[in-house]
């Protein structure tokens, strides 16, 4: 068994919504990124890599290569799933935590798991998504970013 711990962290700014956990969320902000921002997937991507001591997100995706802007962070994931299968790596639980004081993020737990469940082919109870806020601390609490810390457990087939 092999562990791995995730974090990403991005501004936001007045926009009309984000992507998180490839979930569409109308608010009043959006992410500033270079791919699509999403902060849970790109945290998911990290905890994975780490767990499988591949490196980190930027070594496989830099935010340098122009060719990447815009890009899916579910496109990303199943870059890092096929080398984490190709490897014979299997995931066997998930835990992320939101921290953001906007968006609220309990009306879309649950579209977010069945997203992450269906592109990782994994059954959702192995995946926790739970949200928090900094009680206005923090970059978080003053609107200026919103990050996401996961922890991931990971198996080798012999």
């Amino acid at each position: 068994m092999r562990i791995g711990h995730g974090y990403d962290a991005h501004q936001i700014i007045s926009g009309s919504g984000m992507v998180l956990g490839g979930v569409e969320i109308k608010c009043d902000y959006s992410i500033e990124a270079h791919s699509d921002g999403d902060i849970i997937v790109h945290s998911l991507i990290d905890a994975l890599l780490g767990a499988a001591a591949y490196g980190d997100l930027g070594t496989f995706f830099p935010s340098s290569d122009e060719n990447l802007k815009g890009i899916s962070s579910f496109s990303m994931l199943s870059t890092v799933l096929e080398k984490l299968s190709h490897d014979n790596y299997t995931i066997k639980n998930i835990d992320i935590t939101y921290v953001g004081q906007v968006p609220k993020l309990l009306q879309y737990r649950e579209a977010i798991i069945k997203n992450l469940s269906k592109a990782m082919e994994i059954d959702p109870h192995r995946i926790s998504c739970k949200a928090t806020t900094t009680d206005k601390l923090g970059f978080e609490g003053n609107l200026k970013g919103i990050s996401c810390h996961c922890v991931v457990l990971i198996e080798e087939a012999n």
